[in-house]
């Protein structure tokens, strides 16, 4: 699966923090993994979400990991080596369970430490992750993440989005300006294959919502043939002080 979140320079509306709308159309809520795996997108839903109250400290996890780097993956090996508190073990049991369940249907799942994501702020569109953003594939595949601690992902619902690119003439000018040549076939290429067509802002009445911590989703990524739209989401902004965030991602 290839990733590829872009953001602008233009604010974008904060999110509300607010806990996932499950009463949302394009939204489902599920008791158990096996429903999360198992319910189809379609009807215009593209996320499903098992909602869960973890037992456990993961940030006394964070702390004893005590990850330097700014983004730091964490193996099996290395969790079971922490020495913590029986909080501390019933959250990396919970976190190996996660690396264990998605293994077991095929998914490779990274669990990260993150202090920062790298920023890009050069040019009329930059690219990282604090964007709204779907992912792309090439075939059918499906996001899975969770936060455990720190911010939580969040996410925004279609009709209160819309692709800055496609409707935002005056950065399409500059992008066709770096791009060095005329609108054409070339060019929707050129913007494919910097993934810029993926990046949308939300519209001025949009009420972003959080992905929750311990809520373990599964979005649909934008592929070919895909039976509705990606899921459009973000990594929530950080800022100095904020603690690490502890997510899994497949």
């Amino acid at each position: 699966m290839v990733i590829c979140p872009l953001v602008v320079s233009a604010a974008i509306r904060p999110a509300t923090h607010a806990a996932p709308p499950f009463d949302d159309p394009g939204l489902r809520m599920v008791t158990s993994f096996e429903a999360l795996i198992a319910t189809p997108f379609r009807d215009g839903v593209n996320a499903v979400c098992w909602p869960r109250d973890l037992p456990g400290d993961f940030d006394e996890v964070v702390r004893k990991l005590a990850a330097d780097d700014d983004i730091t993956s964490i193996d099996e090996m290395r969790l079971r080596s922490l020495e913590v508190s029986p909080a501390g073990r019933q959250a990396t049991a919970a976190l190996l369970d996660d690396l264990g369940r998605l293994r077991a249907i095929g998914e490779e799942p990274t669990l990260d430490c993150v202090r920062r994501y790298p920023r890009d702020h050069g040019g009329p569109v930059a690219t990282d992750v604090h964007s709204f953003h779907v992912d792309s594939a090439t075939t059918a595949v499906d996001t899975f993440l969770c936060s455990y601690t720190g911010a939580s992902s969040e996410g925004l619902r279609h009709h209160e989005a819309r692709r800055r690119l496609v409707d935002a003439p005056a950065i399409r000018a500059q992008l066709l300006e770096r791009f060095g040549g005329e609108e054409g076939e070339a060019f929707t290429a050129w913007l494919g294959e910097n993934s810029f067509d993926l990046h949308y802002e939300a519209l001025p009445s949009a009420r972003p919502f959080s992905f929750g911590l311990g809520n373990l989703w599964r979005i649909a990524v934008q592929y070919p043939g895909c039976p509705v739209p990606a899921c459009i989401h973000r990594a929530p902004e950080d800022s100095p002080g904020r603690p690490p965030r502890l997510l899994l991602i497949s």
